[in-house]
């Protein structure tokens, strides 16, 4: 509560002090259905998507305990883990989006183009670092949670497999965020579905059913090659009405 107060302060503070190109006066805040509407078709999909994440880690966890307890603390660990290497391409998406969005109304093309390549190769190139941390030392990185020889043995081929699926996730991740901003907000929904439910859990489930734990790690790198073709697919769809 403290961090959340903290940052509403100080993101009033700049915007009243120093973001002189907005004047912000609570009298003119007027609701408009029509505005509103245009917000949450936008934020719709993303309030969704976060959704389906809770949804695939609590049906993934199900899948996990039949195999042991461990191997659900690995899922937990993996989560920490990525999240080091997946929030500096949130972080560059938020940069990414209002120039894809403003150029899209500015009608220019090339930028936009421009600036997807950019970002699709600087996250191809923060997940590079990603995989071959998880591939070159899974077990240093289990250790900083006091893995035990059980949990190495579980976590080293978890870390090392799903981490495959690194360099299909930045095109897809980068992707979805062009695709809300250009307006074209469900797509981005679309892709997350196939990926966390329809591909990724019927594939860890069915892999469960060899009996090996090891198969399991690999509906990851099989959802995000799914999402990937489906993600290219309505990429082509979304670039054709750049034709300005």
């Amino acid at each position: 509560m403290i961090g959340q107060i903290t940052s509403m302060l100080l993101g009033l503070y700049l915007n009243l002090r120093k973001n002189h190109d907005i004047k912000l006066n609570l009298k003119q805040v007027i609701p408009d259905r029509h505005i509103l509407a245009q917000i949450y078709t936008v934020a719709i999909p993303s309030i969704l998507m976060v959704s389906i994440g809770s949804i695939m880690t609590f049906l993934m966890n199900k899948i996990l305990i039949v195999f042991s307890s461990t191997a659900v603390a690995v899922f937990g660990i993996y989560f920490k883990l990525q999240s080091f290497i997946f929030m500096p391409i949130f972080g560059l998406n938020n940069g990414m989006v209002p120039i894809v969005a403003f150029n899209y109304g500015a009608r220019k093309k090339d930028r936009i183009v421009g600036t997807m390549k950019l970002s699709v190769l600087a996250a191809c190139a923060i997940m590079m670092i990603g995989l071959a941390a998880f591939q070159f030392a899974p077990e240093w990185l289990l250790l900083l949670f006091d893995a035990s020889d059980n949990m190495l043995s579980i976590g080293v081929p978890a870390l090392r497999t799903i981490s495959l699926s690194f360099i299909f996730a930045s095109f897809n991740i980068v992707t979805g965020s062009v695709f809300q901003a250009l307006g074209d907000a469900f797509y981005s929904l679309l892709v997350s579905i196939l990926r966390q439910l329809v591909v990724l859990l019927p594939s860890a489930y069915l892999l469960s059913l060899t009996g090996v734990l090891a198969n399991v790690w690999y509906c990851f790198p099989i959802a995000e090659i799914f999402s990937t073709i489906l993600t290219i697919i309505l990429l082509r769809k979304v670039l054709r009405k750049l034709d300005f």
